[in-house]
């Protein structure tokens, strides 16, 4: 066969195939402590020592007091590798500090990536740029389940080799559409749902089953145009300034602890659709990070609000 005939056939098999998952396995082996609790001399010291003598060889240490609520906040990372304390005896050593400091903390290790559930309904933009940083090994977790509303965006999640599930939601028929949700939740074993433009409001049901563990994507710079169709709303007023926010979901829409925004100008020479498609760019940068700092367990939160370690 020619040349150029086996390449050409190569070409098309390639681009006619669906992705194979390429992310590997996550190379680093760390666990990271996420902590908080009121604000006192000598933990840093503490948390130190005990470390230090386990052998841990700490890689990242950032801290933040807030002294109007009086507390402490701290992400450590460290590498596994020489740790003398087998991570399942983590708890039990660690709690003499952990009480004594009157700590909520959690552990978390690098070689468990975060199972993520994406729901979708027919706007794509999201989810295409969510998988495609997936892909490309930009965000360490598994993605094993698309849930939509539609079927618009099936091709999508076969092309990424993502199961895909089709469910209905109706006002007549919420409660059983969530039901069959909380079902593939349990079943893929889902650590993170992310609503990546899904155009449904969750029940109160919903939310509280999974608490802290749900990313939702809002096309405005909240508080501004809470709800539908923001851009809409925007336009109407004359704002000279557009966002974006990614935030926790809480009972109260649009409410919850906000993780990341940005924003862009306009001027009077957009229309609706200029707007739209400015913040379509905002949304997939913004909701990218949000999922990326959960993930790897840059996040805490107090207050509705939440701290973002580097």
């Amino acid at each position: 066969m020619h040349i150029l005939t086996q390449l050409h056939t190569l070409n098309v098999t390639l681009n006619s195939s669906p992705l194979k998952k390429m992310n590997p396995s996550p190379s680093k082996n760390t666990a990271t402590l996420l902590i908080t609790c009121p604000d006192s001399k000598g933990i840093v010291a503490a948390i130190a020592e005990f470390l230090y003598q386990h052998n841990a060889n700490i890689l990242h240490a950032d801290q933040h007091q807030d002294a109007e609520n009086n507390l402490f906040l701290m992400r450590v990372e460290w590498d596994l590798a020489g740790f003398s304390l087998a991570t399942n005896d983590f708890e039990a050593h660690f709690a003499a500090i952990a009480q004594r400091f009157n700590m909520q903390w959690q552990l978390n290790l690098s070689q468990k990536p975060l199972r993520v559930a994406i729901m979708v309904s027919q706007y794509d933009h999201c989810l295409a740029d969510l998988l495609h940083r997936h892909k490309n090994g930009e965000l360490a977790c598994d993605i094993p389940l698309i849930i939509s509303n539609h079927r618009d965006t099936e091709a999508l999640a076969k092309f990424y080799g993502v199961d895909f599930h089709y469910i209905a939601v109706t006002k007549d028929n919420k409660a059983a559409a969530e039901a069959a949700q909380f079902a593939l939740f349990d079943e893929y074993q889902i650590d993170l749902i992310v609503l990546a433009r899904y155009m449904q409001i969750l029940s109160a049901d919903f939310v509280a089953r999974y608490p802290k563990q749900i990313i939702n994507i809002h096309h405005s710079f909240l508080p501004a145009f809470i709800g539908a169709k923001p851009y809409h709303r925007a336009f109407e007023r004359g704002v000279k300034l557009i966002g974006a926010t990614a935030h926790y979901v809480t009972e109260v829409l649009d409410e919850g602890p906000i993780i990341e925004q940005d924003i862009d100008r306009i001027s009077h020479r957009d229309q609706v659709e200029d707007l739209i498609q400015k913040g379509r760019d905002l949304e997939r940068v913004v909701l990218s990070k949000a999922v990326r700092w959960h993930i790897e367990n840059r996040i805490l939160l107090y207050a509705n609000k939440t701290v973002i370690f580097d």
